[in-house]
């Protein structure tokens, strides 16, 4: 489609050069072009650009030809002539940023894709192209402003859908780390950390956490309720019940909590009092419901959670239909709350509080729980340099689902008050679901692809959601059995879960296949380490020595623990030794200290329990989990389509 768009160039009257001769060669690499044999084509081009120097179009066609031949130098310098003998084309600036972004040039390409864009604003090529030069800038906020605009375009566009997932995410990290360095005593930051600990299922130390906040002002929102779930996932449902109350008691507003007693009335079998709490937060707001009420199957096992589905799809359960249907989506939509259903996506009819006409200032229907209602109201307030306002529209928005509105108000509220921890935790929050609708967008257009289930496997770990991640990967096994990436991923998911048997049987029957893959011996490895079944690791160790640079410390670091439990402190040593850049917890430093004073080196002892300190203190400090980047280039097209130009 692209190619068609420059049409054979039509010949002034006063051209000198031979017209036929120029035709006869058009004609040749058009026939070279359909056969595609684009080195062909792209010297009969060249012949043509010799008679006829200074006709952009032919320079243009060039480079497209040079491109599709895999010549991307002498592309480039093709568009460059192109676009210096006119500007205005849209081929030879869309084509010219996108071959300068895939030689690592992603600044200088971003004016001329800006351009492209101006001069076609319906081809989404031209913004999903813009995007992978801002990610590629490290501009993830703008990355995330061009791939939505392509999505909006294309709704099909699967790798624009993908995309934008990982730029919302890659935000997220961005925030989390000036949130580490700017503000990492604030309540925000602590909060944050506090959510990492739980999707570690470290339900404990969250809990913990979340009542050191208590005392510090300002604080999120419904800390209570967040201690309150922390609680309950540790099966402390007497403490949650107390902070539940507690919330309403003090923060009325707060629905997280009458949430909470919703999940405990399921977890008590008094489904009857559940649907009641329910139905008086959906009276109140529907985009809240259909934004959080996902919390609602968290931790739950398969068969509970099951059950509580089933109950809310039976026909003659006493709920209103529309508020069935609303916590169905929310239900399929995932276990993570704010991944389910949007405003858009609810009912339309709205209760008659939210219908009529407002009578109430906005902070008095966020008080009343009507969120929705609040958020419409302060609408406009993004436009405003008030910075009370802005924060009561991010609440507001962000708790009625509105994570697009939630997220306008952090980032004017960020403009406004550049060191804001509430800009960077609501940004964070609203970044957090936008990314994870963005990939179920994507994981809905690629649902046949084993490609498209094993990409998001490997987010959900990197996001720490192993459940979901095992689901895709056992899904891309069901496409494609003989998948090593989905039997790998399966295997890492089962031990970042702490199912350690079905990690070590998954790795086991990959191994049948690869022996010598070696971050399937490192799962083994790992995985018998848990189990300390030391000595039937070391048979994998050697192997597990060729992964990726980037984890050979963690290796060498496995193989100290192996020493140090089978009898070598001094080897133990030199191994931990190789691998202290591995060490993200203290665990490493604290071995060594053990093996040091184990030998009678007490000197050593103490720095290494000094060094485990510190270590602790800036994870602490650092709050939230790194997000690595995975490499877009894969992404070029849909999995299992043809690439575009």
């Amino acid at each position: 489609m692209l190619l068609a768009l420059l049409a054979r160039p039509a010949f002034g009257l006063g051209q000198q050069a031979p017209a036929s001769r120029l035709e006869s060669l058009m004609e040749a690499a058009q026939q070279a072009q359909a056969a595609h044999d684009y080195a062909t084509a792209a010297n009969e081009y060249k012949k043509a650009v010799g008679i006829e120097p200074n006709m952009p179009e032919l320079w243009a066609n060039l480079g497209l030809m040079q491109q599709q031949a895999g010549d991307i130098p002498s592309a480039i310098l093709s568009f460059q002539k192109a676009n210096h003998l006119n500007p205005a084309l849209y081929v030879p600036n869309l084509f010219l940023g996108i071959d300068l972004v895939r030689t690592g040039k992603a600044p200088e390409a971003i004016p001329f894709l800006t351009k492209a864009e101006k001069i076609n604003k319906t081809d989404p090529q031209t913004p999903l192209a813009l995007g992978r030069a801002y990610f590629a800038a490290g501009k993830f906020s703008q990355a995330s402003r061009e791939f939505a605009q392509a999505t909006a375009l294309d709704p099909t566009l699967g790798p624009a859908w993908f995309a934008l997932g990982i730029a919302r995410l890659n935000q997220v990290e961005t925030d989390a780390r000036k949130m580490s360095i700017e503000n990492k005593s604030s309540s925000f930051a602590g909060a944050l950390y506090a959510e990492s600990l739980e999707k570690q299922a470290r339900f404990s130390e969250a809990a913990t956490l979340y009542r050191s906040l208590l005392a510090l002002q300002p604080q999120p929102p419904c800390i209570l309720s967040d201690l309150g779930f922390a609680l309950l996932r540790h099966r402390d449902a007497a403490g949650a019940a107390t902070e539940f109350a507690a919330e309403r008691a003090a923060h009325p507003e707060c629905g997280m909590a009458l949430l909470g007693q919703a999940r405990i009335a399921i977890d008590g079998g008094d489904n009857a009092q559940s649907v009641k709490l329910l139905e008086q937060l959906w009276a109140r707001d529907h985009g809240f419901v259909g934004s959080n009420a996902g919390v609602l199957l968290e931790g739950l096992s398969d068969n509970a959670a099951a059950a509580v589905v089933g109950y809310f799809s039976q026909q003659d359960t006493a709920i209103s239909a529309e508020l069935r249907n609303a916590l169905l989506s929310a239900f399929s939509g995932g276990q993570e709350s704010g991944n389910a259903v949007t405003p858009a996506e609810l009912p339309t009819r709205q209760p008659a509080a939210q219908a009529s006409s407002p009578r109430h200032t906005a902070e008095e229907n966020y008080a009343a729980e009507q969120f929705t209602l609040c958020s419409q109201q302060l609408s406009p307030a993004v436009n405003t340099a008030r910075a009370d306002k802005l924060r009561l529209l991010a609440a507001c928005s962000y708790f009625a689902g509105d994570n697009d509105r939630a997220l306008s108000a952090a980032n004017a509220l960020e403009t406004l008050q550049p060191h804001s921890p509430e800009a960077l935790y609501w940004s964070i929050q609203a970044n957090q679901r936008l990314a994870l609708k963005s990939l179920a967008h994507f994981q809905q257009l690629e649902s046949d692809s084993a490609k498209s289930h094993v990409l998001l496997g490997d987010i959900y770990v990197q996001l720490e959601r192993f459940d979901d991640a095992q689901s895709e990967y056992i899904k891309a096994l069901s496409v494609d059995p003989g998948d090593a990436a989905a039997r790998l991923g399966l295997a890492s998911a089962y031990l970042g879960n702490g199912d350690i048997d079905k990690a070590i049987e998954t790795a086991q029957t990959a191994l049948e296949r690869t022996p010598e893959d070696p971050e399937l011996n490192l799962v083994m490895v790992e995985s018998l380490v848990a189990k300390s079944r030391f000595a039937e690791a070391e048979p994998f160790l050697s192997k597990s020595l060729s992964v990726k640079p980037q984890m050979l410390a963690h290796v060498h670091a496995l193989i100290g623990r192996v020493y140090a439990e089978t009898g070598r402190p001094h080897n133990a040593i030199d191994q931990l030794k190789l691998g202290v850049s591995s060490d993200e917890n203290g665990s490493v430093h604290y071995l060594l200290a053990r093996l040091y004073r184990q030998v009678g080196d007490l000197k050593d002892a103490s720095l290494a329990i000094d060094q485990m300190k510190a270590i602790k203190q800036q994870r602490h400090d650092r709050g939230v989990k790194t997000v690595e980047d995975p490499d877009l280039s894969s992404l070029e097209s849909p999995p299992g389509k043809a690439s575009t130009p």
